[in-house]
């Protein structure tokens, strides 16, 4: 995985606006890890360093003047004596108080010497509002009583103030100048109107109709604004008719920002207030783009809803959120929910399905990193390589205000994928809408569209998934590391689903929030790792670190393209074969292979199956990665155990990894020949996924050479929970009836090359070859294993 382009760029890549320091060494705690991942994912801070001209300020105020503020106005002498700008005036005491009354005395004068200004300077671009310690400190050092060193802080931020509001003055003047000139050249050209197409004075009465159109577009524009501000003000606490009452005819270039509520987390564990004046400070204005139709007025309206109902659900517990008996898995209360949201999206359509569920995780990374992963398309898609079978961004509403995600809104299509040919890729098109709602608190909320296209009239197609408001509510936390909570909320289709996985969805396991945290920690952990400079132990310390980019750069290859092929999505133009000698539970698909350097050209054969095994998924994960029991399944292995020849971690969890393999029973006719395989597990499922590799070629990557080149053909298998019950080993109860605990769901896959000619016709000799394969290994697995049916 390229993680940003990491694995791209030999120095190193960021995550977004996340700076990303490489040479930190990896502990295989996670006290260790937390302290790194701080250093890793810190966003840069903002730093204030205004060095204004002393030379152009006249006789204004100077620059390091410290005076009493007790002290009158000073004489023209003595402003000529302390011209430098760096005179303080000793302090009097309540003795020489009483002496002035009687008699009256100079006040005496201390220039600041050169060394002085430059170290009052230096510190106050580094700390404008010094505490007593640190005034007492630099008044020791500078020899300097305690009030002279504060006089000579509060007159230097005075100064600084008064430089900038002279600045911002000047600004507005010029400004103002300029709107006083168009306003002038606008009243001229109303008295003195021209005809554009004879060029000579204009009849009032030609006007007419434009005048008329002009009118009636303008209340079009203010009925909308008007809608647009009402719906707004449900989040501000407050009307804005301000904006409403006072609309004029539109200028052009004229931007309109409209103020949605500010909401934010007070802590971790706190619920989240909604009110005009949370946030810190941080503005949550939601720039929006000039109305250009009703369909882009209603996405602003839904966006607005689904964040709203996303920030409720994350941070309300019961009765919205019950536990379940079984596991203690949060269930949705659908009653309560009813009762606490209005349906943004339309009613459930007749025969669909509603899956439900919330996980909250904590995962290192921050979350302005993690906003940038979710706001790009290729970035989110690289984060959720198995879950992600194909996403694009469609559309730009808004792109955010001042550089930053926040109020950022955009059209997106994907297609969602369980690693199964019994279960369809899901598509949906959705709006992305991205707020800040606190200072280190984000969310994102995706929310389906396909029902505001039907409203307006646009073409669709039958929808088999609706995405409900989901997404994550992200907060920053002290160490570097981000709490995140996740809700997926979904109707779909169940028709097309196999019943072996129709629990699975139906209990949220399948596409759930489990599965998204999951995923997200582990691939935040690998980067973790990826970027230390230290090798973890077990890795083979030979390969170099360009070499462990290119080999991992490889495998996130290897393992999309078995995704593609498990899942038949539209990363290829799979056409799927109706065979008579084919198992049932059996999709077989070909493709050509045409001018693509990373696969051998030809007729690709793939096949899949998935089926139910009682045991627990943590064993059958272990057997199948382990190579010294390779021999019991892999007809590649000629009988022998494998031997690992090179190893790269990619968690703390040794099963986590890619590794090269070699058989130890090879023969002279099998020697060029080495085995790629990655390995990866987490809470919501594991992947076992493999392909015959070339010796020269994986020789070039290994010494950090380009990946992209080397052809192979992915096989392998992916394990998850069949959700039914809580995970443990198969029990009996005495009478001999089994009791089914902790089955796993195991899907086999194979790409096979059948003919080295992509015009070449397919026999059924070669169909009939792939599904033996096929069975022939799920019957070893299940006689490894003690689990034949």
């Amino acid at each position: 995985m390229s993680f940003g382009g990491f694995l791209d760029n030999s120095s190193g890549g960021g995550l977004g606006g996340a700076t990303i320091v490489a040479d930190i060494p990896f502990s295989n705690n996670m006290a260790a890890a937390g302290a790194m991942a701080q250093n890793i994912y810190n966003s840069p801070g903002l730093s204030l360093a205004l060095q204004p001209s002393i030379d152009n300020q006249g006789d204004g105020v100077r620059m390091g003047e410290n005076f009493d503020a007790s002290i009158g106005r000073r004489s023209r002498e003595e402003e000529h004596e302390s011209r430098s700008g760096s005179d303080n005036i000793d302090g009097v005491s309540g003795d020489d108080q009483d002496a002035a009354d009687n008699r009256p005395r100079k006040k005496r004068y201390h220039r600041h010497t050169p060394q002085q200004i430059q170290e009052l300077e230096a510190l106050f671009k580094e700390c404008p509002h010094p505490d007593e310690k640190q005034r007492l400190e630099l008044s020791k050092r500078l020899c300097l009583e305690t009030r002279q060193v504060k006089f000579w802080f509060q007159n230097r931020r005075t100064q600084m103030k008064t430089q900038l509001e002279r600045h911002e003055n000047s600004l507005l003047r010029q400004e103002n100048d300029k709107l006083r000139a168009e306003n002038m050249s606008i009243r001229e050209a109303m008295r003195n109107p021209i005809c554009t197409n004879c060029g000579g004075p204009a009849i009032i009465g030609d006007l007419s109709l434009e005048e008329q159109h002009l009118r009636i577009e303008n209340a079009r524009l203010k009925d909308e604004l008007d809608r647009v501000c009402a719906l707004a003000s449900k989040f501000l606490g407050r009307p804005l008719s301000s904006l409403a009452t006072s609309i004029a005819p539109p200028l052009p270039n004229s931007n309109l920002e409209l103020g949605v509520g500010s909401n934010g987390f007070g802590g971790l564990s706190t619920t989240l207030p909604l009110g005009p004046d949370f946030g810190g400070g941080v503005s949550n204005s939601l720039p929006v783009v000039p109305p250009n139709g009703v369909e882009r007025s209603m996405f602003l309206e839904l966006a607005l809803a689904a964040m709203y109902e996303l920030v409720k659900m994350a941070q309300t517990d019961e009765p919205l959120w019950i536990r379940s008996l079984e596991g203690g898995r949060e269930v949705l209360n659908h009653d309560e929910y009813s009762r606490m949201f209005t349906p943004c999206i339309g009613i459930k359509p007749a025969g669909f399905l509603t899956e439900a569920s919330r996980q909250t995780g904590v995962v290192i990374i921050n979350s302005l990193a993690l906003v940038e992963t979710l706001m790009d398309s290729n970035r989110w898609a690289e984060m959720f390589p198995c879950m992600i079978a194909r996403t694009s961004t469609t559309d730009v509403i808004s792109s955010g205000m001042g550089g930053t995600r926040n109020g950022a809104i955009q059209l997106m299509h994907a297609e969602l994928q369980l690693l199964s040919p019994l279960v369809p890729v899901r598509e949906v098109n959705f709006l992305r809408f991205c707020k800040q709602h606190a200072e280190g608190v984000w969310a994102v909320v995706d929310v389906s569209i396909d029902t505001l296209r039907e409203t307006s009239g646009a073409p669709t197609t039958y929808v088999k998934c609706r995405r409900l408001p989901s997404g994550c509510v992200v907060q920053d936390m002290p160490n570097g590391y981000s709490k995140v909570t996740w809700v997926e909320h979904v109707e779909y289709d169940e028709s097309q689903v196999h019943h072996l996985y129709r629990p699975l969805l139906s209990s949220g396991i399948g596409f759930g929030a489990q599965r998204w945290v999951a995923t997200l920690q582990r691939q935040c952990e690998c980067l973790a790792i990826l970027m230390s400079s230290t090798v973890p132990t077990g890795d083979h310390t030979a390969i170099t670190a360009s070499g462990r980019r290119s080999m991992l750069k490889l495998a996130q290859r290897m393992t999309g393209n078995f995704s593609a092929g498990v899942c038949a999505s539209t990363v290829h133009k799979w056409n799927k074969l109706n065979a008579g000698n084919v198992d049932e539970d059996v999709r077989v698909m070909t493709r050509k292979s045409v001018d693509n350097p990373g696969e051998p050209p030809g007729i690709v054969l793939s096949a899949a199956t998935s089926v139910w095994l009682p045991v627990s998924p943590q064993r059958l994960f272990d057997f199948l990665r382990d190579e010294r029991l390779r021999s019991e399944w892999d007809i590649l292995s000629n009988g022998g155990p494998m031997q690992e020849i090179a190893h790269i971690a990619k968690g703390q969890d040794h099963g986590n990894c890619v590794s090269l393999l070699r058989s130890s029973a090879m023969n002279t006719n099998q020697s060029s020949m080495l085995i790629l395989q990655e390995t990866c597990m987490d809470a919501g499922g594991s992947l076992v996924v493999y392909a015959p590799v070339d010796i020269p070629a994986m020789q070039v990557v290994m010494n950090g050479g380009d990946s992209a080149y080397v052809a192979l053909l992915p096989s392998g298998f992916s394990i998850i929970p069949d959700g039914t019950a809580s995970p443990g080993p198969t029990t009996s109860n005495g009478n001999g009836d089994s009791h089914r605990v902790g089955g796993s769901l195991l899907t086999v896959a194979f790409q096979i090359l059948v003919n080295s000619l992509p015009t070449a016709k397919l026999t059924v000799e070669s169909v009939e070859t792939v599904n033996n394969l096929i069975s022939c290994t799920v019957q070893k697995i299940k006689a490894a294993l003690q689990c034949e049916s």
